[in-house]
């Protein structure tokens, strides 16, 4: 299979003569082999497993996404990603990269709330008058 993973503004990685895949929804796990009938899922945050014979086995950690298998061709597109071949250094990495992000995330909401706030108030405030 071939196998394409995408975050929203670029290639994250592009394998070929993948053997298999393994990849978690909100129902569970499923694993994808190359003789697969075509389907798409809902992917949910977690731990994506591909395998070639000449890295071995992958762990790929993904944020929410698709997945898309037509043919012989495999398209995942998510928002964030992080690849390893050990789960403790992944696990060290999915710490430091998506809760930095999730910091960043909750500091925007806060400006945008106090935007928002500022806003509703001067038109309350223009309302009275």
């Amino acid at each position: 299979m071939n196998l394409k993973v995408l975050l929203p503004f670029q290639i994250f990685a592009e394998k070929t003569n993948v053997s298999r895949i393994v990849a978690e929804t909100r129902e569970g796990s499923f694993g994808l082999l190359p003789h697969r009938l075509d389907c798409v899922a809902a992917l949910a945050p977690g731990i994506l497993i591909y395998q070639t014979e000449s890295d071995g086995e992958v762990f790929m950690a993904v944020d929410e996404g698709v997945l898309v298998k037509t043919g012989m061709d495999v398209l995942v597109s998510v928002r964030r990603a992080v690849s390893g071949t050990d789960l403790g250094q992944l696990h060290a990495e999915v710490e430091k990269e998506f809760l930095t992000l999730d910091e960043n995330e909750r500091s925007v909401r806060v400006a945008v709330a106090k935007l928002e706030s500022g806003f509703l108030r001067r038109i309350a405030t223009f309302q009275h008058e």
